[in-house]
């Protein structure tokens, strides 16, 4: 019993580590591609913006300048239905350039992770949620009000509890800025 359990406990390091090589390939490919395409212009025209994200997941946004063009992203959500509940926290560092001809309005993309937890209803059993999340969307700055709108799409490589893709992550953001 004991090296049936020991034989299942490497098989899953040795999947994991699999997987992880893809991850962090991809990873480091999308961080050479931010620090690589550089904007000289001023993209966002504000500094920090609170609000709610509503998609995929619902939940809590915040928004933080980190110069010229960039921006961290740190997004609190959750999901529930009948099978489970899960919580999870995304940070995402974001890259601007402005739209031409339309001011106010932005094109963003970037990179970041999420960790959370999912409890399975029906098993009373719960995992670690983590994943590898990329971002492209559209962020507008109202001229006159202290309001922010973005569409995005954040797709995400799923590390645990298991290993997959998940392209679902489409979500609208309206934020109050200051």
């Amino acid at each position: 019993m004991r090296g049936i359990i020991i034989d299942k406990l490497i098989f899953t390091f040795k999947h994991y580590i699999t997987h992880m090589k893809k991850v962090f390939t991809i990873l480091c490919l999308t961080v050479i591609a931010t620090f690589a395409i550089q904007s000289s212009s001023q993209a966002q025209s504000y500094k920090n913006a609170i609000g709610g994200r509503f998609g995929a997941a619902n939940g809590v946004t915040f928004k933080t300048s980190l110069g010229e063009n960039k921006m961290l992203d740190i997004i609190a959500n959750f999901r529930s239905n009948n099978n489970y509940n899960y919580f999870r926290a995304t940070a995402l560092y974001e890259v601007y350039q402005p739209v031409n001809g339309a001011r106010g309005l932005n094109w963003y993309y970037g990179g970041g992770g999420s960790i959370g937890t999912v409890k399975y209803k029906p098993y009373n059993s719960s995992d670690l949620y983590l994943s590898v999340d990329g971002v492209l969307g559209l962020d507008y700055k109202f001229a006159d009000a202290p309001i922010n709108v973005s569409l995005d799409w954040k797709p995400a490589i799923q590390l645990a509890p298991d290993t997959n893709f998940d392209a679902s992550g489409v979500g609208i953001s309206l934020r109050f800025t200051f």
